[in-house]
């Protein structure tokens, strides 16, 4: 079920792990929950933009984009409750993805944001088109940086979520299951492939060391058994994709394009970006072509 069509450099985390087993400054806002999914933390004055990190990232991975836009916009920075070291909060056990667009959604709510821009790396992505989706007065526009609405198209275009379900089983447990050591040398030989910049490979691969297991684990689970698909149609709200491009992925450029183009072409009106040069983590390998994508989403 599993076989690669083009084996791109998004989610290759995913690969590695499924083989294995066969900080920032501001004010913290209230979290949107009594035991909280997340913290929030926000700088600068103007209209506000809430960015998304991904699967075990810290929000420190918006350091440069908080820096761009601090001047002339709120931003709110989200740090996912059990990733890169912080408390794991509410997200003790079950769902972590699900939940976590609620509490974005509580948190939109309860601080009086209105419709901000919304930006959302890798699972960051994901949360943000399932905010989209079931909250849309929440966003105003969306910028969606290196995901896709169902994560095993990498494997196969024909994968659904009832054959992809006992495989995201067998990781998410083989995952919590796997000694220390084991892991750490797992993330040693993942990482690279998911960043270039050898300070940004430096604090990502903290990042994912830091994470808790068992957070980790659910929500990559959550993250492979989650279709938005059927989804896409209904989504009203401006969105722009982002994408890496490197000869080094191993796979041509068209391929490449043709994954994203096919996985977001029910999205009424989305306009798809390449970014060349980079691997997954777009603003840590090419932070210049990343900080003019955001200007573009939000000018």
């Amino acid at each position: 079920m599993f076989r690669s069509q083009a084996r791109p450099r998004l989610f290759v985390i995913i690969i590695a792990l499924l083989a294995a087993i066969g900080v920032f400054g501001g004010h913290h806002a209230h979290a949107a929950e009594p035991v909280a999914r997340m913290s929030v933390t926000v700088t600068g004055k103007g209209p506000d933009v809430i960015l998304i990190p991904g699967l075990a990232s810290s929000g420190a991975v918006w350091d440069a984009t908080a820096k761009q836009l601090s001047g002339r916009y709120r931003v709110h920075v989200v740090q996912v409750a059990g990733f890169a070291g912080a408390p794991v909060g509410g997200n003790g056990e079950g769902a972590v993805v699900a939940p976590l667009v609620e509490a974005i959604d509580g948190y939109i709510r309860s601080a009086g944001l209105k419709s901000p821009a919304v930006i959302g790396h890798s699972m960051g992505g994901l949360t943000g088109l399932a905010l989209a989706r079931r909250h849309p007065a929440d966003v105003d526009r969306l910028l969606i940086v290196d995901s896709l609405p169902f994560y095993p198209l990498l494997f196969s275009p024909a994968a659904t979520v009832e054959a992809v379900r006992p495989q995201a089983v067998g990781m998410r447990d083989g995952l919590i299951a796997m000694p220390t050591e084991s892991f750490d040398a797992q993330q040693t030989m993942t990482m690279p492939r998911l960043v270039k910049s050898p300070e940004g490979l430096k604090a990502a691969l903290a990042w994912s060391k830091t994470t808790d297991r068992s957070v980790f684990a659910r929500a990559m689970y959550d993250v492979l058994t989650t279709d938005l698909r059927p989804d896409l149609a209904a989504v009203t709200v401006p969105t722009v994709v982002l994408y890496p491009f490197d000869p080094m992925m191993g796979a041509p450029v068209e391929r490449v394009e043709q994954l994203y183009a096919g996985a977001y072409a029910a999205l009424p009106g989305v306009r798809l970006e390449r970014i060349d040069g980079a691997y997954h983590f777009i603003m840590l390998d090419q932070p210049a072509a990343f900080a003019a994508a955001v200007e573009r989403f939000l000018n």
